[in-house]
């Protein structure tokens, strides 16, 4: 199988890698930045280019990884014929690849990437979706050369999905980024808090969140809310997160 890389960012970069050293030949990596482009290319042993009309029409799977704004725009200057073409997106509907190829589908990784840190995809789940019976089969043959966690998802679970992945990792890390400065502009540092954080990613590997939630919201101590809040009050933003997310934990 031969595969065409269509965006050089952190999702193509380690999708890219894994491909190529479960033994799936690269072809190409395009980016409107020649230097992006051979940047992933050089790892993957593929040529570089930033010109669409030095698309190779050979290829047996077209991925497309770009950010979703950039999905529509790129695909509307792609005539893949019959080709298979994929992207990547946990919130991009499967049909916005109609004008590319009457053959397309989608090859959803769901975890965090970086561009120097390697994953482990045999851990990583990932949602396949496809036009037909046959180009699923050739999507989830795709697929299993990352991982054994394939499932099949309509574009409207994978959209859930990608919701509930910005609320447990995007959010998640924006409040990490909140204690900190909160501990940091008091003198303190952010290391004393991970410990606590590592403890709490832990017991979710094993029970359910709603399962192990701490903390003064779910005792209901009022008295340890308003100390809190009052503490918040010079800061307004982040006193109101503290609300809401207090009464979302009640409520929950």
């Amino acid at each position: 199988m031969e595969v065409v890389f269509l965006g050089s960012g952190k999702v193509a970069t380690q999708v890219g890698k894994a491909l190529h050293n479960a033994g799936i030949l690269i072809a190409q990596v395009y980016s409107p930045t020649l230097a992006h482009a051979q940047t992933l290319a050089l790892q993957v042993h593929a040529k570089a280019i930033s010109d669409l009309a030095e698309l190779t029409k050979n290829a047996d799977v077209y991925i497309i990884s770009v950010n979703d704004d950039a999905i529509l725009s790129l695909v509307e200057h792609l005539d893949l014929d019959d080709k298979i073409v994929l992207h990547t997106s946990g919130s991009t509907a499967m049909d916005v690849l109609k004008a590319a190829s009457t053959n397309y589908g989608v090859l959803y990784p769901l975890q965090t990437f970086s561009f120097d840190k390697a994953v482990d995809f045999s851990q990583v789940p990932i949602a396949v979706e496809a036009s037909s019976p046959e180009v699923s089969k050739q999507v989830e043959a795709l697929a299993h050369k990352l991982s054994p966690k394939i499932v099949q998802m309509s574009s409207e679970q994978r959209l859930v999905l990608h919701i509930a992945a910005v609320f447990a990792c995007n959010f998640s890390n924006h409040v990490y980024a909140i204690a900190q400065q909160l501990v940091e502009s008091n003198g303190l540092s952010f290391d004393y808090l991970r410990p606590l954080i590592a403890e709490t990613a832990a017991k979710v590997q094993q029970v359910l969140p709603s399962e192990v939630q701490t903390g003064p919201a779910i005792r209901k101590d009022e008295k340890i809310l308003q100390k809190h809040l009052d503490f918040l009050k010079e800061q307004s933003q982040l006193q109101e997160i503290y609300r809401l997310l207090s009464q979302s934990i009640v409520n929950l």
